[in-house]
């Protein structure tokens, strides 16, 4: 009798999936290239992580090459520079997630604030023009700016100051860093944090003002708290990615004399797993990123539920 009902419940759902398909097929296939996507270039390449986990050869391949366990983990920890790979990589997060995430969202309660629609076009649209160039260019704009002959010690040499080598002393690559960041990605948070803003309704502003709110008050009580589940919603994504910096970004400002401050695991990985072709190692190296980036997640995600009702991804 059992049987009989759970067959019935898998008729009924299998019935209701296919009438849902149906209905909804449309929005099914524009969905199908985003998933055949996801299944080609993020699914399947996780079943290389086992390279971590073995003495990885080109020729021999995954399923040939000679397992030898957690060994490839023990060389990442005993490396000689892990820990000072380890401590710019944890340093540079922070300082991303410290001074560089909050800027998108002043922007964006700035902007909003603007009431001559042009202006505010105009503005958006200039900070948002970095965000499609290449770090390469940025940073090929930032060693001229700083460099000898550049802007920066011009404008130094006005005031009876001597030239200051900014990218060859270490000491200030990190706050070369945040401020690349901000002047390059800032303008793509403030877009999302926009789009956000104008979905609030109107009518909140309207019974604020009816109440002799300021336009202050209003962005205080009405526009920054609809804003927040999408300021946490990113915040959770950007600390998923806490541990991974940008190869591109942090390997085209550094130079001989800043990698005790910039050195980074994504340009560890390059040195050593592209040049060096050492795959199993550089493999573990990223697997113990994603762990980092996966329990990082889980950890805030429970925290901001517990501050917030509206808070969390899941």
């Amino acid at each position: 009798m059992q049987n009989a009902s759970q067959r019935a419940a898998a008729r009924t759902h299998s019935k209701g999936l296919a009438d849902n398909f149906r209905k909804y097929w449309p929005y099914y296939v524009m969905a199908m290239p985003g998933v055949i996507y996801l299944i080609i270039f993020r699914f399947i390449p996780m079943l290389g992580s086992v390279i971590a986990f073995e003495d990885y050869q080109v020729y021999t391949g995954i399923f040939s090459s000679q397992w030898v366990g957690m060994k490839n983990f023990v060389n990442m920890f005993t490396y000689s520079d892990f820990s000072r790979i380890l401590t710019n990589t944890l340093i540079l997060g922070a300082l991303r997630i410290l001074f560089c995430f909050p800027v998108p969202v002043i922007m964006a309660l700035m902007m909003n604030e603007i009431g001559a629609p042009r202006l505010k076009k105009t503005i958006q649209t200039a900070v948002y023009i970095p965000y499609f160039l290449s770090w390469i260019i940025v940073s090929e704009l930032i060693f001229d700016l700083l460099g000898v002959s550049g802007l920066f010690n011009r404008a130094r040499a006005l005031f009876g100051l001597r030239p200051l080598l900014v990218m060859q002393q270490s000491k200030y690559f990190r706050t070369v860093y945040v401020f690349s960041t901000i002047w390059k990605e800032a303008g793509w948070g403030t877009v999302v944090y926009m789009a956000a803003i104008a979905g609030i309704d109107q009518s909140l502003y309207e019974a604020a003002s009816i109440d002799g709110a300021t336009r202050f008050q209003k962005m205080r009580f009405i526009t920054f708290p609809m804003l927040l589940p999408t300021v946490i919603t990113m915040l959770l994504l950007q600390i998923g990615s806490f541990m991974e910096l940008g190869f591109e970004h942090v390997f085209s400002l550094l130079t001989p004399m800043t990698y005790s401050t910039g050195d980074i695991f994504d340009t560890y990985v390059y040195r050593v797993g592209i040049l060096q072709a050492q795959y199993s190692i550089t493999t573990a190296v990223g697997l113990f990123q994603s762990v980092i980036g996966l329990v990082m997640v889980v950890f805030f995600n429970q925290l901001s539920k517990k501050i917030s009702d509206d808070g969390g991804l899941w």
